[in-house]
């Protein structure tokens, strides 16, 4: 019998650096809804009565970034000069330039094209050199590790009851913390609970774990919670002080919870404010798409994808597939089944996810995996049965 402990954090939508997520995201959003060609590499930081909107975009698109950052916090519930920062009296500066022209030709004619190819899957080059990877698991409906799947519930319960009226104390900023015991590999219990809740000066300590014990931990965790779990909210005794009047926020600093929760890899580049054509985040979601038709169609109950490429170069250098030792088939051929499936070039990507479109901010908080709740092409099985022919054909040969 092994035992051991996972964990996993995640981040309220009015923390500072999501809120510097859900920014850049409107602000790419806001070019696609135009100009579905545009190309958007848009960085914010954000900090007491002020934003900063930076970063390079190509587009014919006309958007207002101050307009953009307002109502965002106006959509996450910073209404109040003493909140540190409120639409109505922050300023906004836009920082924004076109994109480098280096950049652009890399891109927009890969070097493949410059050899010959006339495959309009071959157009369209890299964004940037890189590795990206993609993580599937049996653990969940969601076929997401199960610590990060239940913070990330932990702080969408937290924003839940602070805008239905159930706990309309409670502030925009706050974090969620959840440990898990495995036994031989599965989930068997939650060990640990950790809440931070911005609120009010005149709410009691006592009175707000109380309340978040009933409202928002029992809730979420049913069934998973005995006896024994710890449960602990506030560590730091006060929380009145939060988001950016207590921090500075920037694009791009939470992208372990945006991602698996240290359950697998990560590359190492971000995703909020990036149009698909930088694969740090078009080829991280087509990994993930990857993963979870290798999951579903019951290949490995564990899987991770690798992907590498270079700048300005359409096809990837390399694919990898680890299963962890839970696959049902040959790794080899498993891997050799997946180049066949599945194509990695950034053109072939957008197609087949339908990348183009506006959907970006709404996974600019709890996690761009997993989310049963949005339109997410990325986690739909859609391939399940082309591995299979591909794995049964191979196994003729």
């Amino acid at each position: 019998m092994v035992r051991k402990l996972i964990t996993a954090e995640s981040v309220t939508e009015g923390h500072p650096d999501k809120l510097a997520d859900r920014i850049s995201d409107a602000v790419l959003d806001a070019v696609l809804a135009q100009d579905p060609l545009g190309r958007v590499a848009c960085e914010t930081f954000v900090m007491e009565g002020l934003i900063i909107v930076g970063g390079e975009v190509t587009s014919k698109a006309c958007f207002n970034p101050g307009e953009i950052a307002r109502q965002v916090l106006r959509d996450v519930g910073y209404l109040k000069p003493e909140y540190g920062i409120s639409p109505d009296s922050c300023a906004v500066a836009n920082l924004i330039r076109q994109q480098s022209p280096d950049i652009a030709q890399a891109v927009l004619r890969s070097q493949e094209a410059k050899e010959g190819s006339r495959d309009p899957r071959d157009a369209l080059g890299a964004g940037d050199q890189g590795i990206m990877f993609g993580y599937a698991t049996t653990q969940t409906p969601e076929r997401m590790p199960l610590p990060i799947v239940l913070a990330h519930k932990l702080a969408k319960r937290l924003a839940q009851v602070r805008k239905d009226g159930s706990l309309p104390y409670l502030r925009p900023d706050g974090k969620t913390q959840v440990t898990v015991e495995y036994e031989n590999g599965k989930p068997i219990r939650v060990h640990t609970v950790l809440l931070a809740a911005q609120h009010p000066e005149d709410v009691e300590l006592g009175q707000l774990r109380e309340d978040l014990k009933n409202y928002v931990v029992e809730p979420v965790l049913d069934g998973w919670m005995d006896e024994e779990t710890l449960v602990f909210v506030n560590t730091s005794g006060r929380f009145v002080i939060g988001g950016p009047a207590s921090d500075t926020g920037m694009t791009g600093r939470k992208i372990i919870a945006d991602t698996y929760g240290g359950h697998g890899s990560h590359g190492g580049g971000a995703f909020s404010g990036k149009d698909p054509t930088k694969v740090d985040r078009s080829a991280s979601y087509y990994a993930r798409y990857a993963a979870v038709n290798i999951v579903a169609a019951g290949l490995a109950e564990e899987c991770e994808v690798q992907v590498a490429y270079a700048i300005g170069r359409a096809r990837p250098l390399a694919l990898n597939v680890e299963t962890f030792g839970t696959e049902k088939v040959s790794l080899g051929a498993l891997r050799q089944a997946a180049e066949e499936v599945f194509d990695f070039r950034p053109a072939a990507i957008i197609e087949e996810l339908d990348l183009r479109r506006p959907i970006y901010q709404p996974f600019s908080c709890y996690g761009h995996f997993g989310r049963l709740d949005l339109d997410a092409p990325w986690e739909k099985p859609a391939k399940v049965e082309e591995l299979l022919r591909a794995l049964r054909v191979r196994s003729k040969r």
